[in-house]
């Protein structure tokens, strides 16, 4: 964790998510600061995707509230939404379109609408492939598509559900390296993976959650 001084971006309060009868965690209360890199970790079943998700606006918590710069997310959603970039666990591709319109789209949504669409998949070895529909691309191409958006955003937070998947050593690397590098320039990341992070043991901190019988 970075200092006690540290601007906080996020912070949980009293959060609790309960998920087919079953309470998946409660009470957390969990400060996300500028520079953070948050593993959220535990067992399969633990909520590590149902926190992501809460805490992308995208789901609601049984009880307790998210914090963005000390306001209530859901009293300022779209400058909330400004200020996050949230890659879930499925790639979110369109199979009938190319990968650069696939991306341009993505781009689009978060307000870089003139951005290189065609420079950023060669940044993430889709060099060639811009106009191959991502139907017909390779899972982990696919999920590359994603990805592309972390050379481009510039959000305060990143949330990403197990980004690496079906990623290859090399491409594993350079997301990593990305991850350092939007940490280090201020900016906070909240990730799930079940592969080994290769980075300073001192940038990252684990967020547990145990699974509840």
């Amino acid at each position: 964790m970075q200092s006690l001084s540290a601007q906080i971006y996020l912070e949980t309060k009293q959060l609790t998510c309960i998920k087919q009868d079953r309470i998946l965690f409660e009470d957390l209360n969990v400060q996300f600061r500028r520079g953070d890199i948050i593993q959220v970790a535990g067992p399969n079943g633990a909520g590590k995707t149902s926190l992501l998700r809460i805490l992308a606006g995208l789901a609601q918590p049984y009880e307790g509230t998210i914090e963005f710069d000390q306001n209530n997310i859901n009293e300022q959603l779209e400058l909330y939404r400004q200020n996050l970039l949230y890659l879930g666990h499925l790639p979110g591709v369109k199979s009938e379109l190319t990968a650069q319109e696939n991306l341009e789209f993505q781009l689009s949504l978060h307000g870089y609408g003139n951005s290189d669409a065609e420079a950023l998949l060669a940044d993430v070895g889709l060099l060639a492939f811009e106009q191959s529909l991502a139907g017909q691309l390779s899972a982990g191409q696919n999920r590359r598509i994603a990805l592309a958006q972390l050379w481009q955003s510039n959000a305060k937070v990143w949330i990403l559900d197990e980004p690496f998947t079906a990623i290859d050593a090399k491409g594993v690397e350079a997301i990593e390296q990305k991850i350092l590098e939007h940490a280090n320039n201020g900016g906070c990341v909240i990730l799930t993976t079940h592969q080994e992070l290769n980075l300073p043991s001192n940038r990252v901190s684990r967020l547990e959650l145990d699974y509840r019988f």
